[in-house]
């Protein structure tokens, strides 16, 4: 008996040989195979996705206006997803793509410092990622080394000032938010500090709104930072290099998270 298969199943089986071969030989062999079939199939399609270019396009932004939106996206998606945001939200409507593409929501896990993990400010590493984006990270070539040199000089930068340094126009705690140094790029020491000298608790709006304070102070200086380096004029203020200095991946200051300097967090209730 003759075995007679619809248009639909038909399709349905090449699809699934073809997705069979992407896995079989791998992500550079169907760029290798797609190269040699012009007009058949894209790089990015063979890839699934768009092919990376670096650097993408940026168009110079205000800070100010930047700052605004971050905090108020913190109220959304919390501190690193905010600095993003920020960026790019407006580089979707005055660029287009690939912004308007790029998943910014789905780095809401970013907030606590990673999944409450009290690791990296989510500020600091939302800064890094939209630098590395927008300049191209070091692997892309010596032309985007700056991607990487903004986001640690932003590390660099919220260690060392008085955070929050932004005021929103209209805050939604009225409250005094007093500032402080963490003198770490991590969440739980910076979190910590503030709370251990303002006396507020982790849950409480104050607490809150002084993160979103802080994210919106970072995305006005990465913004800074940003239209320097479009403008050529950015130069790297930081010098610290632990690879080089230490021979290991670290910070300068150990003892803001090892010794007698660990934060004690105010009560709950209060």
């Amino acid at each position: 008996m003759e075995n007679k298969q619809s248009p639909e199943t038909a399709m349905t089986r090449r699809s699934l040989l073809i997705n069979a071969g992407k896995c079989a030989i791998g992500a550079a062999g169907v760029t290798a195979l797609a190269s040699t079939m012009p007009g058949m199939v894209s790089k990015a399609q063979a890839l699934g996705g768009p092919t990376e270019k670096w650097p993408w396009p940026y168009v110079k932004l205000d800070p100010d206006k930047t700052a605004e939106l971050a905090y108020n996206e913190w109220y959304r998606v919390f501190c690193g997803a905010a600095v993003i945001s920020s960026v790019f939200s407006q580089l979707r409507e005055k660029v287009g793509e690939p912004y308007k593409s790029f998943p910014v929501d789905s780095f809401v896990f970013l907030e606590g410092g990673m999944a409450g993990w009290g690791t990296v400010c989510g500020s600091n590493a939302g800064a890094n990622i939209v630098s590395n984006l927008i300049v191209g990270p070091r692997i892309a070539g010596p032309e985007c080394e700056h991607g990487h040199t903004i986001g640690s000089d932003m590390m660099d930068w919220y260690s060392n000032n008085a955070l929050p340094t932004f005021t929103p126009k209209e805050p939604k705690q009225k409250t005094a938010i007093i500032q402080t140094t963490s003198e770490s790029p991590l969440c739980h020491i910076s979190v910590g500090k503030w709370m251990k000298k303002s006396g507020f608790a982790l849950a409480s709006p104050e607490r809150k709104d002084r993160c979103a304070r802080v994210a919106a102070s970072v995305a006005y200086k990465l913004v800074m930072d940003l239209n320097a380096w479009k403008d050529g004029k950015f130069t790297p203020k930081s010098t610290w290099t632990p690879g080089k200095t230490v021979g290991i991946t670290g910070q300068q200051n150990c003892t803001e998270c090892h010794g007698t300097n660990v934060p004690t967090p105010p009560s709950a209730k209060k």
